[in-house]
């Protein structure tokens, strides 16, 4: 079985994230990168899918030089190869043609299987499976909870509110996870050492026949209009209790809309 597993390098959510000034854009070099958090669980299921049912698991992004940091986490958990989408046209593109860019790529990969993260935190659009499957022509299964493979038919559990609803399809497809799926595996010292050797393939736009009107900011079919910084956190209500604590603690959630 052939399996591609989509990453992201993504601003650290624990510092602060900024957007540039000049285009509107998130501004990646103002904060640490780091793998977009459900990325790694589609990694994780990945892998285990090729533990099930061998083939190998390829790695794919998009984005600057500081996303080789992520591919090679990926790699260092157990991917067998790695894909690199880099080129400056690209910068600015949104989810639309951000899926348009990978579907590209991935028409020069082998694949059964094409597995992602149900989002990321930096855009945290969730449609990205969506729109990928679209412009691949395969089925979308999203929210995965638990995947199963029999021959060229899939099945996951997708999670919703009420608990979960089961989906089937043939494959090739595409499958977006979350974070209950599974655990992450820690990347030993000894596949650490193994990933910087492992093959990455970088590719421009110009080779996987993107065409220039169709990604990059001047082309983006969505547009921050406007920003402004959050303003600084203000000091904590304090509610006594003395006797109405309950009281009062309930108004208080009344009045900020909570309840």
């Amino acid at each position: 079985m052939n399996i591609v597993v989509l990453v992201k390098q993504v601003p650290d959510t624990a510092t602060e994230r900024k957007l540039n000034e000049e285009d509107n854009t998130l501004d990646r070099a103002a904060s640490d990168g780091v793998i977009n958090e459900l990325d790694e669980y589609a990694v994780e299921e990945a892998l285990q899918l090729k533990e099930k049912h061998g083939g190998e698991v390829t790695v794919l992004t998009m984005g600057p030089d500081k996303a080789k940091d992520t591919i090679r986490k990926a790699l260092s958990m157990g991917a067998d190869k790695a894909v690199w989408v880099k080129d400056e046209a690209l910068h600015g593109s949104d989810a639309l043609q951000t899926a348009y860019a990978l579907s590209k790529a991935l028409g020069s990969i082998e694949y059964d299987v094409v597995v992602l993260g149900s989002e990321s935190t930096d855009a945290r659009t969730g449609v990205l499976g969506a729109a990928l499957a679209e412009y691949l022509g395969v089925p979308q299964l999203t929210l995965a909870g638990k995947v199963d493979v029999d021959g060229s038919a899939i099945k996951v559990q997708r999670q919703t509110d009420y608990g979960h609803d089961v989906v089937e399809a043939q494959l090739p497809a595409v499958v977006s996870v979350v974070e209950k799926i599974n655990e992450p595996r820690y990347p030993s010292f000894k596949l650490i050492m193994q990933a910087k050797k492992k093959p990455m393939e970088e590719k421009t736009a110009a080779d996987l026949g993107i065409e220039a009107e169709k990604i990059g900011l001047a082309n983006a079919t969505t547009e921050t209009v406007d920003f402004a910084a959050a303003p600084p956190r203000a000091a904590g209500t304090i509610v006594k209790d003395e006797g109405d604590g309950g009281s009062k603690a309930a108004d208080f959630l009344a009045e900020k809309k909570f309840v």
